[in-house]
C-alpha cells in the first residue's frame, strides 16, 4: 500500500445548523483514534488542530430564515484557504463539524485542481443532497447547501467567490433518502447522479459506484469524499442531528471505502456531522474512525473487535 501524509484538519463548525453540538466532533474523532489508526497503517500523520472562522460581515441574508451567515462564510473562507494550502502537502481529512463545512473544503480542493490541470469530481455520502442555496432554504440552515454553492447557483452573493467550480456531472450522491421539493425540482437539471436507497436496495451498492469511479478515471480526475454520519443508518451510528432511517449498513459503508481504496482516485476526505453529545459510549466516532481507516487501506483481517 502507498503510504500518505494525512493532514488532519479539525473545523469545529456549528453555525451551519441550529442543533448545537458538532463543534466537539474534532476532538472526538482524535479521542477514538483517528490518528494511531492511520499510523497503524504507516501513513504519516500531521494534525493542524482545530482552525477558526476568517472575519465576516456580509449584508443580511434576504431570506429572513437563513441562520449563522457571517459565521458561516467565515468558515468558508479559512477552510478554502486551508484546503488549497493541505492540498499541496498531503492528503487532508477534515473533522467536522456541520456539513457546511464542505462550502469551504470541497471548494478549496477545487481550486488545487484546477490549478493541476485535472478535474474535480466529489462523491457525497448522505441523507440529504444538500443542493439548497441561502434564497432557497426553508430552515435556513446552511449545512444543507454545499452543493449548491461549489456547482455554482446563483444565491451566494455573500460567500466567497469561488475560484472553480464543480460540474454537476462530476458530482455523484449515494445513500439520498430525504430530498424536499425544491430541491428535487433542482436536481432535475443539475448533471448529478443521485443513488437513493431505495436504488442502492435493488441494485447494490458497488456497482453504481465502480461506475462512477470509471468516469473518474477516464478523466484523470481528483475525487473529494464527503461522507456525513447520517448516511450511515441510525441504528449503528445515533450522534447526529438529522436522523433519517433506513441508511446504510456498516457493511454497505465499509464496501464504499475499500472500493475507495482500491480505486486509488481519492485526494481528500470530510468527516461530518458528529455530534458526540447525541452518541453511545463513542460508537459512532469509532465507526466514522473505522470507515475512514478501511478508505486509507484497513483490511478485513486488520479490523479490531469493538465493544460497546
Amino acid at each position: 500500500m502507498t503510504t500518505t501524509n494525512c493532514i488532519l484538519i479539525g473545523a469545529p463548525v456549528d453555525s451551519g445548523k441550529r442543533r448545537k453540538g458538532c463543534l466537539m466532533g474534532p476532538d472526538a474523532y482524535r479521542t477514538a483514534g483517528l490518528a494511531e489508526a492511520l499510523s497503524d497503517l504507516e501513513h504519516g500523520v500531521r494534525d493542524l488542530g482545530n482552525l477558526a472562522p476568517s472575519p465576516a460581515s456580509p449584508a443580511p441574508a434576504a431570506n429572513p430564515a437563513v441562520h449563522e451567515l457571517a459565521t458561516t462564510v467565515g468558515w468558508t473562507q479559512s477552510l478554502m484557504d486551508t484546503a488549497q494550502t493541505a492540498m499541496g502537502e498531503g492528503f487532508p481529512i477534515f473533522l467536522g463539524g456541520d456539513h457546511s463545512l464542505s462550502l469551504g473544503s470541497v471548494a478549496g480542493v477545487a481550486a488545487h485542481a484546477k490549478a493541476q490541470g485535472r478535474p474535480l469530481f466529489v462523491l457525497w455520502l448522505d441523507a440529504h443532497t444538500d443542493y439548497h442555496t441561502p434564497d432557497t432554504t426553508d430552515s435556513g440552515n446552511l449545512h444543507g447547501t454545499p452543493l449548491g454553492y461549489v456547482t455554482g447557483r446563483e444565491g451566494f452573493a455573500a460567500f466567497p467567490p469561488l475560484p472553480a467550480t464543480v460540474p454537476g456531472e462530476n458530482i455523484c450522491l449515494m445513500g439520498i433518502r430525504s430530498v424536499d421539493r425544491a430541491e428535487n425540482a433542482a436536481l432535475q437539471g443539475s448533471g448529478m447522479t443521485v443513488h437513493d436507497m431505495r436504488d442502492i436496495d435493488e441494485n447494490g451498492i458497488a456497482r453504481p459506484l465502480a461506475a462512477f469511479l470509471d468516469r473518474v478515471r477516464a478523466a484523470n480526475g481528483m475525487l473529494h469524499v464527503s461522507l456525513d454520519v447520517d448516511f450511515l443508518d441510525p441504528a449503528v451510528a445515533p450522534a447526529v442531528g438529522t436522523t433519517v432511517p433506513g441508511g446504510a449498513t456498516v457493511r454497505e459503508a465499509h464496501l464504499v471505502m475499500e472500493h475507495l481504496h482500491d480505486s486509488g482516485l481519492v485526494c481528500s476526505l470530510d468527516l461530518v456531522e458528529l455530534n458526540p453529545f447525541l452518541d453511545e459510549r463513542g460508537r459512532t466516532a469509532k465507526l466514522m474512525v473505522d470507515l475512514a481507516a478501511s478508505l486509507m487501506g484497513r483490511t478485513v483481517f486488520d479490523r479490531p473487535t469493538r465493544s460497546f
